[in-house]
């Protein structure tokens, strides 16, 4: 995996001149790969081609890239008693919502609007990422995270995945780890 640092090649050949004016990094293509690479966390971006007529976000991802859905995580926005929360499952699981509610201290979960959930995050639905969202949400992971060196979540559009720790993914998000998927 690589670093979440970046290397600007050909400084030495900056003139006097140009070294007055600081270099600028370009920016990152999302919120969540941009804070990936603030927080120095290693990662490996898989993009991979999105057909705009799917609305089967998940399972586009895991035929498309190959990859176990058991380690591919959708990233899904329900309210629990009413305050939004981020609920981070495999893609061949469902979200149990009973779980969710208690894990996050609540009695009654339901899945979000779609235009809340987009709202809230500042990101479309299919390429919500738990990284880098607009505010800052409760989160809980599936516990089945934890059976992984790596995991892969969107990376914040469409077409865009990122393979990371789980266990870095937990700290950026500050999340809980409970079991709250049904397989």
């Amino acid at each position: 995996m690589a670093t979440g640092s970046s290397k600007i090649s050909g400084v030495e050949s900056r003139t006097a001149a140009d070294r007055r004016y600081p270099l600028r990094m370009p920016a990152a293509p999302t919120p969540a790969i941009a804070a990936l690479v603030k927080a120095r966390v290693p990662h490996t971006l898989h993009p991979y081609h999105h057909d705009p007529s799917t609305t089967a976000f998940g399972d586009e991802v895991v035929t498309a890239l190959g990859w176990d859905p058991d380690r591919v995580f959708k990233t899904l926005v329900a309210s629990v008693d009413g305050a939004l929360t981020v609920g981070i499952v495999p893609v061949a699981a469902q979200l149990d919502m009973k779980a969710l509610a208690a894990a996050a201290g609540g009695k009654k979960a339901q899945l979000a609007k779609v235009a809340d959930a987009e709202r809230s995050s500042g990101y479309v639905a299919g390429g919500i990422s738990p990284l880098g969202q607009r505010k800052a949400l409760p989160t809980v992971v599936d516990s089945s995270a934890e059976r992984f060196a790596t995991i892969m979540v969107s990376a914040g559009k469409r077409g865009l995945q990122v393979e990371l720790a789980p266990t870095s993914l937990i700290a950026l998000c500050h999340a809980k780890v409970a079991a709250i998927a049904t397989f």
